[in-house]
């Protein structure tokens, strides 16, 4: 018995089809009117959920300040107590029937003020272990030479073209109050 051929089935395309330059300029001028009625939209969506955020994070306001307390209080008590409750530092943490209590050591890390002066420094001092130099390809200058790179495995020059519609459109003057 044969199979049936698979069939792929898509929905045609609607899309309206200016047939003079009237229609076109008609389209534009919809695209303009429906960009503005997207971001009224968004404005008006953004002002709701400001409004939302603030008055949750009205009411959140003073159950984190209380956290914060009891946090500190925490640690009060721990820095106190720290060598009965770590077995002389033998851990790190803590356990409680609630929760734990634990202390960790965070990676260190660099931090450089000047880094000019330090370069300097660290040239002058024999540490140009210490300096990092990086090489990349230099797409400017490619850009700029695209004939003396033409047969460089590994290097295509790309070029795109969009079609970009721009309705006109004219910005209010600010009325002095």
């Amino acid at each position: 018995m044969a199979k049936k051929p698979i069939r792929h089935k898509t929905a045609a395309a609607v899309a309206p089809v200016p047939q003079d330059r009237d229609q076109v300029t008609a389209a534009i001028r919809e695209i303009g009117e429906l960009q503005r009625q997207i971001v009224r939209t968004s404005t008006e969506m953004n002002d709701e959920l400001a409004a939302v955020k603030e008055r949750y994070e009205a009411q959140a306001q003073p159950l984190q300040a209380r956290i914060d307390a009891l946090t500190q209080g925490l640690q009060i008590w721990a820095e106190a107590n720290r060598d009965r409750i770590t077995q002389n530092g033998k851990t790190k943490t803590v356990a409680f029937p609630s929760g734990e209590l634990n202390w960790r050591t965070r990676p260190p890390s660099v931090r450089v003020t000047g880094a000019e002066a330090v370069l300097d420094i660290l040239r002058r001092m024999g540490l140009g272990r210490f300096i990092r130099s990086k090489e990349e390809v230099n797409k400017e200058a490619i850009l700029n030479e695209p004939k003396a790179v033409a047969n460089v495995p590994g290097i295509s020059i790309q070029q795109g073209e969009d079609f970009v519609v721009t309705p006109f459109e004219a910005e209010l003057a600010e009325v002095p109050q």
